[in-house]
C-alpha cells in the first residue's frame, strides 16, 4: 500500500512538472530560429534568438554572425525576415544585436523587472517549431553582477548546442536572460546572461573601428544618441560603399525624423549622384529639413551650405543658384542673426563678385566676437578685389597681427598671403621680408614652388644672389618641374654662368626637348661658348618652333 502511494506521488509530481504555463504558447512566438551565410551564400552556421523590440530588434549569441555576410531569421510561424543591420556585439559575453526588416510588429518576450533569486525557478523556452509542449525546467544556483548593474545566471538544468541563445523566464514568463554555451555539454549546468545585458547593447560615434562589428560582414545601423549618430554617420561617409551609405541614412531619417541633418545629409549625397532625378529628391529633402526642423535658422543654414556647394561644383539644377543659397541664408539671419550666419552671406556675395556687399558682411563678423584671422583675412581680399589696396594691406596687417608679436606656424598662411598682396603691389623688398617669415614659420616645409615664388620678388628688387640661390633649391626640389629650370638657365644666362646656363638648359631639354625657351638659351650660350654651329642650330629649331627672339639672336650672334 505504502508503495502504491509513493508511485502515485511521483506521477502528480512528475505531471506538474510536466504541465506547461499559460504564458508560454504567446512567449514562444517571440523565440525565432538564425541561420547565417558567407560570401559565397552558403549556410555557416544555424542557432536561436528572440525579439525584444516590436520593430524586429532580436538578440543572438556572436560566434553566429562572426565573419557572416548575411543573415535570415525564421519566427514561430514559419515565416523567413532577412536581417537588415546589426546594432550591437560584444565578442567577450557572446552576444549580439540586429534588426530584421519587417512590415509589421512582431511578438516580443516581456523583461522582468527584478533579478531571479538564488533556488528560484525558471524556464527554457525553445524555438516555436520543436513539437514537444514542455518547458525545460530548473532552478538558480547563482547569481552574480556584471558589466555593472547586469546579472549572470548559474543555472541547475541542462542544455546542449540546440538551445544556446534561447530565453529563459521566471514563473511569470517575463525573461531573465539568454542560454550561452556550455564547455561541457554533459554538465548539469547551465549559464545565462542577462537578456537586458543584449537588449541595451548600442552603437556609439567609434562603432566604425569595433574589430567585433567589423568581424561581421552585414551592414550596421546607428547609435541611439542623435549627436552619437551624425559623428557616425560622418565618418561612414568615407568608408562606405554609396547603396551601404544611403541606406545608413535612411537609417538616420526614419529614426530621426524630427532632425534636418538626415535630409540634408541625404540631399547632399543625391547630389553627387548628378541625375536629374535625384536632383529633385534632393530638392524634396533641402525642403523637408527646413519644414521638421525645430531650428529653422540652422536648418536654412545648413540648406544654404548645402545649396552653395552643389553650385560651386558646377551642379546645373534651375532649383540651385547662389540667388537660391543667398535667399535660404537670409531667412537665417532674419531668424537669428548669428555672425557664423553672416560670414557665409558675405562668402556668397563674394562668390556673386558683389565685393562691396561681401565686405559690409566680413565687417559685420570683424565687429563681432567671431573675429578671425580667416574674417580679417576674407575682408583684406575683397578691399583688394574693389582695387583699394592700401586698406587691404592694411586689414592683412591685422590678420597677421591677430597672432601676436610671437608668431607660429598658424600664422605662416596668411603672411605668405600679406608677401603675395605686397608683391602684386610693387612692394617687392617688403614682400620678399615677408617670404622670409614664412619661411621661418614653416621649419623646413617650403615647397620648390615657394622658391620659385619668392626667386621672382626678389628678381624684382635685385637681390640677384639670393634669387640664384631659390631658383637653385627649386630646381633641386623638383628637377623635373621644366618652369623652374627655364628660369634657371635664364638667371645663368643673365649673370654670365655660361657653362652653368648650358648644363641646365641640356638638362631641361632631356625633360623637354621643344622647349623653345630652353633651345634659344642654350644656342645663346653656346655661341657665348664659341660653339657657334652647335648654338646657331639651337637658335634655328626655337625659331622653327615660333620663339620671337630667336631670329634676333641669329641675326646678331649666328651669320
Amino acid at each position: 500500500m505504502r508503495t502504491l502511494l509513493l508511485s502515485a506521488f511521483a506521477l502528480l509530481v512528475s505531471l506538474a512538472g510536466a504541465q506547461t504555463p499559460k504564458w508560454a504558447d504567446k512567449a514562444r512566438k517571440a523565440v525565432i530560429s538564425v541561420v547565417t551565410y558567407d560570401k559565397d551564400n552558403k549556410i555557416m552556421n544555424t542557432g536561436n534568438g528572440f525579439f525584444v523590440k516590436a520593430d524586429g530588434t532580436a538578440v543572438s549569441d556572436y560566434g553566429l554572425f562572426d565573419g557572416a555576410q548575411r543573415a535570415v531569421v525564421i519566427d514561430s510561424d514559419g515565416k523567413e525576415f532577412p536581417v537588415d543591420c546589426i546594432l550591437g556585439a560584444n565578442s567577450m559575453y557572446d552576444v549580439v544585436k540586429f534588426r530584421v526588416k519587417t512590415d509589421k510588429e512582431v511578438d516580443v518576450v516581456t523583461p522582468a523587472s527584478q533579478p531571479a533569486a538564488v533556488g528560484s525557478t525558471v524556464f527554457l523556452l525553445p524555438y516555436a517549431s520543436r513539437k514537444e509542449n514542455t518547458l525545460e525546467r530548473g532552478t538558480v544556483d547563482a547569481c552574480t553582477q556584471v558589466e555593472g548593474s547586469y546579472h549572470y545566471y548559474t543555472l541547475h538544468m541542462p542544455t546542449n548546442e540546440k538551445t544556446v541563445s534561447c530565453p529563459i523566464t521566471n514563473a511569470n514568463g517575463e525573461v531573465l536572460g539568454m542560454i550561452q554555451k556550455s564547455a561541457s555539454a554533459q554538465s548539469a549546468d547551465s549559464y545565462a546572461l542577462d537578456a537586458a545585458f543584449a537588449a541595451n547593447l548600442t552603437l556609439n560615434a567609434l562603432s566604425l573601428m569595433d574589430y567585433s562589428l567589423n568581424s561581421i560582414g552585414i551592414r550596421k545601423g546607428l547609435p541611439d544618441k542623435e549627436d552619437d549618430a551624425q559623428v557616425y554617420l560622418l565618418m561612414a561617409g568615407n568608408n562606405l560603399q554609396p547603396d551601404a551609405y544611403l541606406a545608413l541614412i535612411n537609417d538616420y531619417v526614419a529614426q530621426f525624423p524630427d532632425s534636418h541633418e538626415g535630409y540634408l545629409r541625404r540631399a547632399a549625397f543625391y547630389i553627387d549622384r548628378k541625375e536629374e532625378e535625384h536632383y529633385k529628391q534632393a530638392e524634396a529633402d533641402i525642403e523637408k529639413a527646413i519644414e521638421v526642423s525645430s531650428r529653422k535658422d540652422d536648418a536654412c543654414y545648413n540648406a544654404c551650405k548645402t545649396v552653395y556647394q552643389a553650385v560651386a561644383n558646377g551642379v546645373q539644377h534651375p532649383a540651385w543658384t547662389m540667388e537660391t543659397a543667398l535667399g535660404y541664408i537670409d531667412e537665417a539671419i532674419r531668424l537669428n542673426p548669428l555672425p557664423i550666419y553672416v560670414q557665409t552671406q558675405g562668402d556668397i556675395y563674394f562668390g556673386m563678385q558683389n565685393y562691396p556687399k561681401a565686405y559690409e558682411c566680413y565687417d559685420r563678423v570683424n565687429h563681432s566676437e567671431l573675429r578671425s584671422a580667416e574674417s580679417l583675412f576674407s575682408a583684406a581680399r575683397t578691399k583688394q578685389l574693389m582695387g583699394a589696396n592700401d586698406e587691404a594691406l592694411a586689414l592683412m596687417d591685422s590678420t597677421v597681427n591677430f597672432f601676436g608679436t610671437l608668431l607660429t606656424e598658424k600664422a605662416a598662411p596668411y603672411v605668405f598671403q600679406r608677401a603675395q598682396m605686397k608683391a602684386a603691389m610693387g612692394k617687392y623688398r617688403e614682400a620678399v621680408a615677408d617670404y622670409n617669415e614664412y619661411e621661418r614659420l614653416v621649419i623646413g616645409k617650403a615647397t620648390a614652388e615657394f622658391f620659385y615664388i619668392r626667386e621672382q620678388a626678389e628678381m624684382r628688387c635685385r637681390l640677384y644672389q639670393q634669387a640664384l640661390n631659390d631658383i637653385e633649391k627649386a630646381v633641386s626640389m623638383a628637377p623635373n618641374e621644366v618652369l623652374y629650370v627655364v628660369e634657371q638657365v635664364a638667371l645663368y644666362t643673365r649673370f654670365s654662368q655660361f657653362e652653368k646656363a648650358a648644363e641646365a638648359a641640356q638638362k631641361g631639354l632631356a625633360l623637354a626637348p621643344d622647349n623653345a625657351d630652353l633651345l634659344r638659351m642654350l644656342g645663346f650660350v653656346q655661341i657665348q661658348l664659341g660653339q657657334k654651329d652647335a648654338g646657331k642650330q639651337n637658335l634655328l629649331k626655337a625659331k622653327e618652333l615660333g620663339d620671337p627672339n630667336a631670329e634676333t639672336l641669329i641675326e646678331k650672334y649666328a651669320k
